[in-house]
């Protein structure tokens, strides 16, 4: 299933420029297209479009110990509370913490790499506040967090 996701400014690496009105296709768990908003639309007029208020881009890579939580599900989910969507292997090296990072579609990494969005990647995004605050993050293209 496509979709759209959209927001006033969308940045391709943390550091990118931001580019107003630009928008990602995601494809399954890929993400097939970055362009402006209205070229999307026109192109897939039949596509949901999710529209986020904030800045879209690429999700974060946590390079730190899992928040902590009661269970290793909930302190999978504290990462999408961030905006995370990948993990350095050593942060979960407990096997009941691998597995919920298994579950949720983390990226677990042997070792840190830039975030970025990219036209055929994996499909995980974050949107950020002006307050710095994670409004929504998606990852392999699965909504997963959304601040109420």
């Amino acid at each position: 299933m496509r979709t759209i996701h959209a927001a006033p400014l969308l940045r391709l690496t943390p550091d990118d420029e931001p580019r107003p009105d630009h928008a990602v296709l995601v494809s399954g768990d890929r993400v097939e297209a970055v362009a402006p908003l209205d070229e999307l639309t026109a192109a897939y007029p039949e596509v949901r479009v999710r529209r986020w208020a904030g800045t879209l881009g690429p999700a974060l890579v946590h390079d730190g110990p899992l928040p902590p939580a009661p269970t290793p599900r909930e302190r999978v989910h504290a990462l999408f509370r961030r905006g995370a969507a990948a993990v350095l292997a050593t942060a979960v090296a407990d096997p009941a913490l691998r597995a919920a990072a298994a579950r949720n579609d983390v990226a677990v990494l042997g070792a840190a790499r830039p975030s970025a969005l990219m036209v055929g990647g994996r499909a995980d995004l974050a949107v950020f506040g002006a307050d710095g605050a994670c409004l929504a993050t998606v990852v392999a293209g699965r909504l997963v967090h959304r601040r109420a």
